[in-house]
């Protein structure tokens, strides 16, 4: 092999052997998460700090959470794994003072300081409020599926369980008109009927399993089943006709530099109802007064948009068209303006509607208004099929018509959203590989979730800051 570079020779032995820490780079990201956690104060966190007084002295909290951080800031998630990478990874030695915890300890430090390991996720939020990295206090929200371990086959809700009980009645017809067949075209073949016998019998076994269990999902939180994560659920994604087993993530995302400032986990599948949620966990987290939201159709809800303006939240979000009049041909409520000095709409063809009554649906007060020449007007054909073009306005309908106005002017806001909200999921779900979590149950993937949220966070700062202006800004006090 003479004219290549050789490596030394193994057998060699060393009169000065290097130190663990003449591996590790200057600038190495190793460094930066044991300078953060070294400087953080885990006292009022959660984690249990004082050693016992009786039995084996066990692993320093602040120790495994290095251990942690650093797998899932390289893509190591699992406790084996990671049991694995600290008896052969030099940066993993170094970090952890060669300590090799076994991986049932591992996992159990993640199982039973859940709350501790979020509330670290917000600290390092905290710090990157100290660092002036929030200077715009403007987020964009959004949602998006992740993978529970738990597979389709074993989820079921009411569709699913109609489905699959009718396969198997087709399924024991079609085995019948085979033995009926059977017992005419070759009566001797015996061996054939009784195969098909013992399939009709266990697709009967598997009827009954099947109805046990509808008994339990019909009981269970929205009519549906997971029998291996109980919390996980079936969800729709953006893809026609598709949908996944698994968590709806939300996330607040500062638009400037793509952090993640706020997040949490629900396995409700629609985000109606997570606007404000996301909005004030954001505004608390950046510590403002006042905060700019930009959010996509599926969380416009009338009642969350009021609740975020009343608390100072300015809101960026489109209407989503429900109404079948326009694909009808007729004219929209868009097309009706509103004269609040007369608290009247006028109509395409210019005339009047006005107020004539008041009504309460679905605990919303609505005012509802027409006009008298609707029966007259020459243009009726384009506005309703009715005699009457009926107008509805919620009390708090200003609010919409603000928030329409906003968006009208501002339309670049909906391309911040894009760019801002979907970079962190892209890249926490091509960290996290085909089965995105490890875990079950919801508590204990909102722990894993902030984890690859911290991971997430401190790769972009490392590479927004450096990494050595940010272990001086870290030890700055």
């Amino acid at each position: 092999m003479s004219g290549f570079i050789e490596g030394e020779d193994r057998h060699q032995a060393t009169l000065f052997p290097e130190s663990l820490d003449e591996y590790i780079a200057e600038d190495s990201t190793v460094r930066v998460i044991d300078v953060f956690i070294d400087d953080l104060d885990i006292s009022g966190l959660g984690f249990k700090t004082e050693p016992a007084d009786t039995g084996r002295p066990g692993y320093h909290p602040k120790t495994m959470l290095k251990l942690y951080v650093y797998g899932y800031l390289n893509r190591v998630q699992s406790s084996r794994r990671l049991e694995r990478e600290a008896q052969r990874n030099v940066e993993l030695m170094w970090l952890t003072g060669r300590l090799a915890p076994d991986f049932k300890t591992i996992a159990d430090f993640r199982k039973d300081n859940g709350i501790a390991i979020r509330l670290v996720c917000r600290e390092f939020v905290m710090l990157c409020r100290k660092l002036n990295l929030f200077t715009d206090a403007f987020v964009a929200i959004d949602g998006s599926k992740f993978k529970a371990v738990n597979s389709r086959d074993k989820n079921y809700s009411k569709a699913k369980m109609k489905r699959r009980l009718a396969q198997i009645d087709e399924s024991i017809v079609r085995y019948l008109g085979q033995i009926e067949s059977a017992d005419r075209v070759d009566p001797g073949n015996t061996d054939k009927v009784e195969r098909l016998q013992d399939k009709i019998a266990a697709l009967k076994e598997e009827m009954q399993r099947l109805k046990k269990l509808e008994s339990r999902m019909l009981e269970a939180p929205g009519q549906q089943i997971s029998l291996t994560d109980p919390d996980a659920r079936s969800m729709a994604t953006s893809g026609r006709g598709s949908g996944v087993v698994g968590y709806n993530v939300q996330t607040a995302v500062d638009a400037k530099h793509h952090l993640i400032v706020a997040h949490e986990v629900t396995n409700v599948g629609s985000d109606r109802s997570q606007l404000y949620n996301m909005a004030s966990q954001a505004k608390q987290a950046l510590a403002v007064e006042a905060l700019e939201v930009v959010a996509d159709r599926g969380y416009f809800k009338g009642e969350e948009i009021l609740a975020c303006d009343e608390h100072n939240i300015t809101t960026y979000l489109p209407k989503p068209q429900t109404s079948g009049s326009v694909k009808k041909g007729l004219f929209s409520k868009r097309d009706f303006i509103y004269h609040p000095e007369y608290d009247e709409y006028e109509c395409p063809a210019g005339e009047r509607l006005i107020h004539r009554f008041t009504t309460e649906e679905k605990g919303q007060t609505i005012h509802k208004y027409w006009s008298s020449q609707c029966p007259d007007c020459p243009i009726r054909s384009r506005c309703t099929t009715s005699k009457y073009r009926r107008v509805s306005r919620w009390e708090h309908e200003a609010v919409i018509e603000a928030l329409e106005k906003r968006l009208d002017r501002e339309p670049e806001r909906m391309r911040v959203r894009r760019t801002a909200s979907e970079h962190p999921f892209g890249t926490l779900k091509a960290w996290m590989g085909a089965t995105h979590f490890q875990t079950r149950t919801l508590p204990r993937v909102s722990t894993e979730m902030s984890l690859h949220v911290l991971a997430y966070n401190l790769r972009r700062v490392i590479n927004i800051m450096g990494a050595k202006p940010l272990m001086a800004a870290i030890r700055s006090p």
